[in-house]
């Protein structure tokens, strides 16, 4: 079950994204949203990567307008086994707000429960992707590999996007987005607009598939659509 946000001030950063967010007219409704699970670290190291991401993800709904919309899902693990998920949200005010209610906070990496959660979402609705940032692998990869696995079966790839350069957890890393179908991609965290990119990729990918992300310019795109192409498996 969904535990509630802890409430925090907002950067200076992330209270002026809700600014201009309240400035862009709302999506227009569409039948069916594609949906996305948005998930990110938010264990102590965190909070200046957590802020940036809270700044930037707002390209993701702007990038699908034309596209019939997003609806993201926001979940975390942070602390001694805190993991939580929002509902599916429609609009980048509301999960810039929820996003700024939340603090960082000390404890091992829980990406496992990222992945079984995207799994009972996608047994319950069609998931358009999963989109996993962070930094660090502390569990064991046998475990993550064979949910990716079963998440690629299930036709969700997993876009990770690592904040860092830690070698081990770059090889888990790589290997989830490979066996779900999905794709890697490192980011320097004190460049936003890298990850801004990276972002508006997956989520254009979510809402319109192949197809879409191969008309969307830009390196990121191109190195996600590269590996989107090559083939699955171990």
């Amino acid at each position: 079950m969904a535990k509630p946000l802890v409430p925090a001030t907002p950067t200076g950063a992330v209270a002026a994204f809700l600014d201009r967010a309240r400035a862009v007219p709302a999506l227009r409704t569409a039948a069916t949203r594609a949906r996305l699970l948005f998930a990110v670290d938010a264990t102590a190291s965190r909070q200046p990567a957590w802020d940036r991401a809270c700044a930037v993800q707002g390209e993701m709904f702007l990038a699908v307008r034309d596209l019939g919309g997003l609806a993201v899902s926001l979940s975390y693990y942070r602390g001694f086994g805190e993991f939580t998920a929002t509902p599916f949200l429609e609009d980048g005010a509301e999960l810039a707000r929820r996003m700024s209610g939340v603090s960082c906070l000390g404890g091992r990496t829980q990406i496992g429960r990222v992945l079984d959660h995207a799994l009972r979402e996608a047994a319950r609705a069609r998931l358009g992707a999963v989109v996993f940032v962070g930094d660090a692998v502390e569990e064991a990869p046998d475990a993550l590999c064979h949910a990716a696995g079963q998440l690629g079966a299930r036709g969700v790839p997993v876009f990770v996007f690592q904040d860092g350069a830690d070698r081990l957890a770059t090889e888990v890393l790589r290997q989830i987005a490979r066996l779900s179908g999905g794709a890697w991609a490192p980011f320097d965290s004190r460049s936003p607009r890298a990850l801004a990119e990276l972002l508006r990729a997956a989520a254009v990918f979510a809402a319109g598939g192949g197809a879409a992300l191969a008309r969307l310019p830009g390196p990121a795109a191109s190195a996600i659509a590269g590996q989107l192409a090559a083939p699955r498996g171990g």
